[in-house]
C-alpha cells in the first residue's frame, strides 16, 4: 500500500467583509450592468476564516463549510480556485474548511472577500505560475465586481462596475463600525431591479453622472451628512421597514453616521468611541440581530 501524502502546510488565514461608506448607482446600462461610484471600507469583523491543508502534489480542491448550504460546487471559493488552476495550470490538491461567520446575503461581501482569499493563496504559492497583480485582478472580476477589492485590501474609491479601484484613505484611524444584522434578506437582483423601476434619469444621464460624482469625492471621507450615501435606502426600507429603524436607533444611539452597506440587510453606524458603539450594540442585540464591533 502506497503511503498516504503529507500535508507540507497548514494554515489559518482571517478573511475580512466590507461596508460601503458610499453607493451611488447609474441608470442600467444595455449589457444589464449598472456603473456605480462606491467607497470600500474593509472591516476586520465579522469575519470568515480559512483553515487550509496544502499537499506536495497535484489535485483538486476538498471544500467543506459550517454552512451546510453553502457547501456546494458552486461556492465562489471552489470556482475560485479552478479559475486559477485554468488560467495558471498551478492546481495543488488541498483540504478547505471554510468558517463561516460574515452573514450571507448581508451587503457585506462575504463570498467576494472568501474568493479573494482564495486567490491570493494561490497565486502567492505558484511560484513561476503566479499571476501578475492585473491578471489576477481581472480574474478576480470574472468571479464577482467587489472580488478586485478584497484583493486590493485597502479602502478604496471604485467605480465602473466596482473594479476601477483608487485607493482613498477615509480619515476614521481611531473610529469604531457597529454592524447590526438583522435576519432579513434582501437579494441582489432584487434590489437593483426596485431601483430601476423606482427612478427614471433624464435622457443624457449616464456615464457623466458617475464620473461627476466620482471625481467630486476622492478626497478624505468625513463623517457629515454628504457623503454619507447608499441610493438602495429608500426601496430597501420601503420594503424592509425594519431596517430603517436600525438605521434611525443607531443615529440615536449616539452614531456620527448611519448607512445601509451595499443591498443590504445589514446596517452599520459609526462611533468615535468604543464604549459608545459597545452599548448601541448591546442595546440591539436585544431584538435578536446579529451584531459585531469593529475598530477601524
Amino acid at each position: 500500500m502506497a503511503p498516504l501524502p503529507n500535508s507540507i502546510e497548514e494554515t489559518a488565514i482571517p478573511i475580512p467583509c466590507k461596508v460601503n461608506l458610499r453607493l451611488a448607482v447609474g441608470p442600467r446600462r444595455a449589457d444589464g450592468y449598472h456603473d456605480i461610484d462606491t467607497f470600500f471600507l474593509p472591516l476586520p469583523e465579522p469575519a470568515d476564516a480559512f483553515y487550509i491543508r496544502r499537499f506536495d502534489e497535484p489535485g483538486a480542491i476538498d471544500f467543506t463549510c459550517s454552512d451546510p448550504e453553502l457547501e456546494t460546487d458552486d461556492n465562489l471559493v471552489v470556482r475560485a480556485y479552478r479559475a486559477f488552476a485554468a488560467a495558471t495550470g498551478f492546481s495543488p490538491r488541498i483540504e478547505v474548511g471554510l468558517k463561516k461567520r460574515i452573514p450571507h446575503g448581508a451587503g457585506l461581501g462575504g463570498g467576494s472577500s472568501d474568493a479573494a482569499a482564495m486567490l491570493r493563496y494561490l497565486n502567492d504559492r505558484a511560484g513561476a505560475a503566479a499571476l501578475p497583480e492585473t491578471a489576477l485582478s481581472d480574474l478576480a472580476l470574472g468571479l464577482g465586481a467587489d472580488v478586485p477589492f478584497f484583493l486590493l485590501g485597502s479602502p478604496a474609491v471604485a467605480s465602473g462596475v466596482g473594479e476601477r479601484l483608487v485607493p482613498t484613505d477615509p480619515g476614521l484611524a481611531g473610529w469604531f463600525a457597529a454592524v447590526v444584522c438583522p435576519a432579513s434578506k434582501v437579494r441582489t437582483a432584487w434590489a437593483y431591479a426596485a431601483l430601476d423601476a423606482a427612478r427614471t434619469f433624464p435622457t443624457k444621464l449616464g456615464g457623466e453622472f458617475l464620473t461627476s460624482v466620482f471625481e467630486a469625492n476622492k478626497r478624505a471621507f468625513c463623517v457629515t451628512g454628504a457623503p454619507l450615501r447608499n441610493d438602495f435606502e429608500p426601496v430597501v426600507f420601503a420594503a424592509h421597514p425594519e431596517l430603517g429603524r436600525v438605521k434611525e436607533r443607531l443615529l440615536a444611539l449616539g452614531a456620527a453616521g448611519a448607512l445601509l452597506s451595499g443591498t443590504g440587510s445589514a446596517v452599520f453606524g459609526l462611533f468615535r468611541h468604543r464604549h459608545t458603539a459597545a452599548l448601541a450594540l448591546a442595546d440591539l442585540s436585544g431584538n435578536g440581530p446579529r451584531t459585531f464591533l469593529a475598530p477601524l
